[in-house]
């Protein structure tokens, strides 16, 4: 297995999902898995693109049966990564990336110690309330409960390997692919991928 897993967990309204999404645009040979989840298809979205909209009972079943990676239960809805479909594109090669949180993130390190692990983070509150706000999807309720939410999993970045501000989007952005590309050199990535040419070099 040469793939490398990168975990990239932020709060909502961060603006993780646009990031990633650029970010594939920068690195080849790089992919996101679609996670379950248990909550309404939103407009726009698309079964097994944005998520695999599972039944409860099903996903309760699964977490059951060992087929998540990890699994959490966020504002009452489930969400969970499936584990056969990570590991098959790592033991392909492929560089794997889970938008989780952090609950996922310290489950899925149990299993992959050597994940790089990613926080994003918002320039400030007043910033992240605007996001929220402006996404136009949810109640004000709602959006002071994401935010109260935001806060509390904001506290949690000082577990994660690397932390990225995204204040100027095109600035997080190099951030966030200097350091795919930095843990692509990594000696034990390069040991797996390059085995035979460091043998010959260092054959006697």
């Amino acid at each position: 297995m040469s793939g490398t897993l990168f975990i990239i967990s932020a709060a909502s309204g961060t603006g993780k999902t646009t990031l990633v999404k650029a970010l594939l645009e920068n690195c080849d040979n790089l992919k996101v898995s679609t996670s379950h989840t248990t909550r309404p298809k939103r407009a726009g979205e698309l079964d097994g693109v944005h998520y695999h909209f599972t039944a409860k009972d099903d996903f309760v079943e699964m977490i059951g049966a060992g087929a998540f990676l990890e699994h959490a239960e966020v504002f009452g809805n489930y969400y969970g990564t499936a584990r056969d479909n990570v590991e098959q594109n790592l033991h392909q090669d492929k560089d794997v990336i889970l938008e989780i949180d952090w609950q996922g993130a310290q489950q899925v390190r149990h299993s992959y110690p050597n994940a790089v692990s990613i926080f994003i983070m918002p320039p400030s509150r007043d910033a992240l309330r605007q996001r929220l706000e402006n996404r136009g999807q949810d109640s004000e309720e709602i959006i002071t409960q994401r935010l109260n939410g935001a806060i509390a999993d904001m506290s949690h970045f000082v577990e994660f390997d690397y932390v990225v501000i995204n204040d100027d989007f095109d600035t997080a952005l190099t951030e966030l692919t200097s350091i795919v590309k930095a843990s692509r050199l990594r000696q034990n990535i390069q040991l797996i991928r390059h085995a035979g040419r460091i043998q010959d070099l260092l054959s006697s």
